[in-house]
């Protein structure tokens, strides 16, 4: 991986008339040596040489891609920070310049890349690996020295493709499509709970936070958690039925003398985040759902479609708000748990949803404005033997729930350039599967359904 092609490739220094230089190997070294991490490093500073030495990325062959207007450029990443073009072999000294190159085929009149913005180390972005360096090594940094062009060369290839696909609308789906909902989202960055400080209303409430661990905040997990199969199979499959966030919640038993929270059913709430009339009773229902079961509420999940599955800071107030309500005026401890769901973020590995459980631990006493602290929770998955009726039934109430929303997700169109959207959700829930394989052929029906939606 990553090692040097043999011979003596073409090297491609033009990045572009508007893109930012890159530093050569000897400026860099005489940066850093003059200034260190204690001083402010520019954006200019920041290359694939410094991701690399800090760790933040690898090299590799294939981890580099390029997406532009339908096209798809694959690139090694080469130990010295260089990128070698897999189609030809070319290597480049810079994102900026392997980004220029590529779209330049595409469109001749291109005059810049933005190679940090198009270029997606594991599909992710560059930029973001630059912001994640700073966060790491300069917290205090001006995070506008991240390349603030990359918003508007997305909305440029962005309208581009939505223009290519309303010409196309009548052809088969293609990878244009994945495009044009991939640059729908910008992407959110998450920042650091030490970074925070006090309350402030002016702060953006969708702002991504990153999970701490108990141990980080010198105390232990105060609860253990089991997690059924089935349980990740039914949130995991309601989670990508739709472009839109869902919320459910979680019912179970807790064992206050083993101090076990047991997750035994998902409940999906069939009604739409906004919409507050159908909401009390559909949250009527699941009570009543529980009540027949035995079953206490013991925690709730939500999704970020596109988004990494970690908890915003409305998400942090809801899950305390959710820790009080179930704790009740007897001040018993009984732990609600948060789980967010992240079916099609591009920073995922392979096609598995990222599944996150989390807890908000209290702010200090002395500090009572400051936002509570998201912590992740260790939990234990038990595999189930089969598949439920409750768990089909619920599956197939979902179905009918979505299968004429405008935001229902297109199951015929791309995940990446070999992978349907149905192919994605089969991998994903595969991860859950009981050990009863008879399972499959159910549920073959169930995507059988998907497929003729719309």
């Amino acid at each position: 991986m990553g090692s040097e092609p043999p011979g003596s490739p073409q090297v491609v220094e033009d990045g572009g008339e508007e893109d930012e230089e890159e530093l050569s190997g000897g400026e860099e070294a005489e940066f850093r040596s003059s200034s260190g991490r204690g001083s402010l490093l520019t954006r200019r500073g920041i290359t694939l040489r410094v991701l690399l030495k800090d760790g933040l990325v690898e090299p590799g062959d294939g981890v580099l891609a390029i997406h532009y207007l339908g096209k798809n450029f694959v690139g090694d990443l080469l130990n010295d920070g260089k990128i070698r073009w897999v189609e030809t072999g070319q290597i480049f000294n810079s994102p900026s310049a392997w980004a220029t190159h590529c779209k330049r085929l595409v469109n001749p009149a291109k005059k810049s890349g933005c190679g940090w913005a198009s270029v997606r180390y594991r599909g992710q972005k560059l930029a973001q690996y630059k912001t994640t360096w700073l966060h790491k090594y300069q917290p205090s940094a001006d995070l506008s020295m991240v390349s603030e062009e990359d918003d508007d060369e997305d909305e440029e290839e962005g309208k581009a493709a939505v223009q290519a696909d309303e010409k196309n609308k009548n052809n088969k789906p293609g990878l244009h499509d994945v495009m044009v909902s991939r640059r729908a989202d910008r992407e959110r960055i998450p920042v650091r709970y030490c970074t925070l400080g006090t309350r402030d209303a002016a702060r953006d409430p969708h702002t991504l936070v990153e999970l701490s661990a108990f141990s980080a905040i010198n105390r232990f997990q105060p609860f253990n958690v089991a997690v059924s199969s089935n349980v990740l199979l039914l949130m995991d499959f309601h989670c990508h039925l739709t472009t839109s966030e869902v919320v459910g919640y979680l019912g179970g038993r807790w064992d206050t003398n083993t101090q076990l929270l047991t997750v035994l059913r998902a409940f999906p709430c069939r009604t739409r985040l906004a919409d507050r009339d159908t909401a009390s009773a559909v949250e009527e229902e699941i009570c009543q759902n529980l009540f027949m079961r035995g079953l206490s509420l013991v925690g709730w999940y939500h999704s970020h479609p596109r988004g990494p599955a970690l908890p915003s800071l409305q998400d942090i107030d809801s899950q305390m708000d959710h820790q009080l309500r179930l704790q009740g005026s007897n001040n018993g401890f009984q732990p609600c748990l948060g789980v967010i769901c992240g079916p099609y973020y591009h920073g995922n590995q392979g096609v598995a949803s990222t599944i996150t459980p989390f807890w908000v631990v209290p702010p200090p006493e002395q500090r009572p404005n400051d936002y509570g602290i998201p912590v992740a929770v260790e939990v234990t998955y038990v595999q189930d033997n089969f598949l439920t009726s409750d768990v089909l039934n619920e599956m197939m109430l979902l179905v009918d729930y979505y299968r004429t929303a405008p935001d229902l997700v297109q199951f015929n169109q791309y995940w990446c350039p070999d992978t349907t959207m149905l192919d994605k959700i089969k991998g994903s829930l595969s991860c859950h599967a009981p050990k009863d394989q008879a399972y499959s052929q159910i549920l073959e029906h169930v995507y059988s359904q998907l497929g003729n939606a719309h």
